[in-house]
């Protein structure tokens, strides 16, 4: 019998290294050495010396997981299907729909069994995305679980609310307190979080109570915690902030004041934007006269002095100028205009691209739906799908201040005017399941691709996206697509029988999901 005295970390330094370098034992010896540790480490126990057995785990007072979706969540976390290359199986991937399960067993309340947690948190450990709703729904078992397990420990780091460790009540000021003076960083920034989602004035008064003292690169965390609840009662901490030691402290300062339409700081870029673009009224044409120079008072604000590579200066500081200035300022300037006015005039000298992007990237920071919308434009349109003044990257970003329902229309409408290949991005920010004006599109146009011999290799993302976004009632829509069909002339090779497999798992997926909501839902 084998013998260990070594640690796991000593075992994987010794056989990274050479035995010959970190260890005096043979390398059979070490392979031995390393098979016990493996059995141990699966059998869910550190070795240790002999203690006082742990305390039993807290019950956990939500209801348990109906038998099929019990039977269910065990098939999901034992699943190990791969997708090598492009062409995948027609069987659905169930690692895959493993968040779409959580978010729904977490919506009705429900507790896990307690068998399943060992391999509930293992599956969070392995993927960072999935452990907000893995941890809120293995619930306080999970850290007595993780106590005993280092693997876990990922669990004990968790923000409140999430299912972390002891964090104090936000309205216990003394425990608070006592947290933020004493706490590793980590639990400071999970706290600080937590009291700003609580009392915002809360947090900001904590933050400022030691904020002299921090490290630059903790004050820029700190800093990034007001943008939950921001509002103008933060503007003398911000602007306190834009004299910091630190630039990057000074410019997460400066964009969170132009997000304050109100603040001093965006009263100023408006000035200085305003001077810069102007309405020629005689031909109806706007004008820029961008800025010849990026003076202290500038930087001071946030503006940053050097450009990008491939960027000239003067643009480069009319962008920054604009998009910090309130929206609500420029239809004055343009003769009382509406933002849909205003955007459809005429910018001379080439200024179009770089005024608008600006605009847009204040539409977005100033979560303005009025701006948003007009930038937009209508969805057909035909330079909605680029070249335009807006990018699909920025047109992404301004779905993202509509409401759902419109947000989810303009993409439908957009899908079926331009196709599939430029509309990834904006299917990205549409609400889940799609609303079944958008998943009918989506449908129709994949319909069209293959019908007129695309290369169905390029929308493999669109089908991954409709395999966890469509309404699984909308599996009837698909029945006449899951059959084999005749490859078109000049069509790829195989890729009737690709789009047929990705139809074939595109229905499998959704009957899947559809039977999975089903078994989830409490008796009645």
């Amino acid at each position: 019998m084998t013998t260990t005295t070594a640690t796991w970390d000593d075992l994987v330094s010794a056989a990274l290294l050479g035995t010959e370098r970190r260890s005096a034992r043979p390398p059979l010896a070490l392979l031995d050495e390393a098979a016990v540790h493996t059995v141990r480490r699966r059998a869910g126990l550190t070795p240790a010396a002999a203690t006082a057995p742990p305390e039993r785990a807290g019950d956990d007072p939500r209801p348990p997981l109906p038998p099929a979706a019990r039977h269910r969540l065990a098939m999901l976390l034992t699943d190990r299907s791969t997708a090598a290359g492009p062409r995948r199986s027609t069987a659905p991937d169930l690692l895959e729909l493993l968040p779409q399960w959580l978010a729904t067993a977490n919506a009705h309340g429900y507790a896990p069994p307690p068998e399943l947690l060992p391999a509930l948190l293992d599956a969070a450990r392995g993927r960072t995305d999935l452990r907000p709703r893995a941890l809120r729904f293995a619930g306080p078992r999970a850290l007595w679980l993780a106590r005993l397990n280092p693997d876990w420990k990922f669990a004990l780091r968790a923000a409140p609310g999430s299912g972390g460790p002891a964090q104090p009540a936000p309205q216990d000021t003394e425990q608070v307190l006592k947290r933020w003076e004493e706490g590793l960083f980590a639990e400071r920034v999970a706290l600080l979080a937590t009291v700003r989602a609580h009392d915002p004035a809360a947090a900001r008064t904590l933050l400022a109570g030691t904020w002299g003292t921090e490290r630059a690169e903790d004050r820029l965390m700190f800093l990034d915690s007001l943008r939950t609840g921001l509002g103008d009662a933060d503007e003398p901490f911000l602007e306190e902030a834009l004299a910091d030691r630190s630039k990057n402290v000074r410019a997460t300062a400066a964009e969170l004041l132009s997000a304050l339409p109100r603040s001093a700081l965006a009263a100023r870029m408006a000035d200085r934007a305003l001077t810069c673009v102007a309405l020629d009224r005689a031909t109806g044409t706007i004008v820029v006269e961008a800025p010849h120079e990026c003076d202290a008072a500038m930087e001071r604000d946030g503006v940053v002095a050097k450009p990008p590579a491939g960027r000239g200066e003067r643009a480069w500081w009319l962008g920054q100028l604009v998009e910090a200035a309130p929206l609500d300022r420029w239809p004055a300037r343009f003769g009382g205009r509406a933002p849909e006015e205003v955007v459809a005039l005429p910018v001379a000298d080439d200024w179009r691209g770089e005024l608008h992007a600006a605009w847009c990237r204040a539409a977005v920071r100033q979560r303005d739906i009025g701006w948003s919308r007009a930038l937009l434009g209508a969805p057909t349109a035909a330079d909605a799908a680029g070249p335009g003044a807006v990018s699909l990257a920025e047109r992404s970003k301004l779905l993202a201040a509509l409401p759902a329902v419109e947000r989810a229309d303009w993409v439908a409408e957009f899908i079926a005017a331009h196709g599939l290949s430029e509309a990834f991005q904006l299917l990205g920010v549409c609400g889940t399941p799609w609303a079944r004006p958008l998943g009918r599109a989506v449908v129709d146009a994949l319909n069209i691709a293959r019908d007129a011999g695309s290369y169905p290799w390029s929308f493999s993302g669109v089908m991954g996206l409709a395999e966890r976004c469509l309404d699984p009632d909308e599996v009837a829509r698909l029945d006449g697509l899951t059959a084999a069909v005749d490859e078109p002339e000049g069509s790829a090779p195989g890729a009737g029988a690709y789009w047929t497999e990705a139809f074939q798992r595109l229905a499998g997926t959704l009957r899947l999901r559809r039977a999975m909501r089903d078994e989830l839902r409490p008796p009645c």
